[in-house]
């Protein structure tokens, strides 16, 4: 009886319903008293992830005061040449291949081991064609960290709107 481990499947759903709970109450309220820092009014907070969609490579995304938005991808023991760049329609699409790690002994064991060095494969970026400048793109890669700065356009275009027609249920 003794090396049986039990799991208390009815306090982890207590504490599974306690939060959902709370995350309710907390929208209902507008986020007034709640760890977003709001007065009613959603504000922005620097310790939430906004783009929890790539955990690899660790990466720095903000806007500067004169609107550019700038990129900073952890890159540390890549080679620039395996780094990759583009822009497909609206994203930024960003790649990279792993440097060759066949000279490290298989039968090293490691105390600790949190280098990672695996590829990036096509991760996209929302970089809206319509509001930022390709042309003057800056990629600088140093010190391991590679910083993409795109400035904003100084005259925003946008395409021409698609008119939708309303019709009645009778389709007239």
């Amino acid at each position: 009886m003794k090396d049986k481990i039990y799991i208390d499947l009815r306090r982890i759903m207590d504490e599974f319903f306690d939060a959902a709970q709370s995350f309710g109450e907390a929208v209902h309220d507008g986020f007034r008293g709640h760890p977003f820092k709001g007065n009613g009014d959603f504000q922005w907070d620097e310790k939430v992830d906004y783009y929890p969609a790539y955990s690899y490579p660790p990466t720095n995304v903000y806007l500067t005061e004169d609107r550019s938005i700038v990129f900073e991808f952890a890159m540390s023991g890549f080679d620039e040449k395996n780094l990759h760049l583009e822009f497909l329609g609206d994203y930024m699409v960003f790649s990279a291949t792993a440097p060759d790690r066949a000279g490290i002994d298989e039968k090293v064991k490691y105390f600790k081991k949190r280098l990672k060095f695996k590829d990036v494969k096509s991760q996209k970026y929302y970089v809206p064609e319509d509001k930022f400048d390709r042309d003057k793109v800056k990629a600088v890669y140093k010190n391991g960290v590679l910083q993409v700065e795109i400035p904003a356009k100084e005259e925003f275009t946008s395409k021409e709107g698609i008119e939708i027609k309303i019709v009645n249920e009778e389709g007239e």
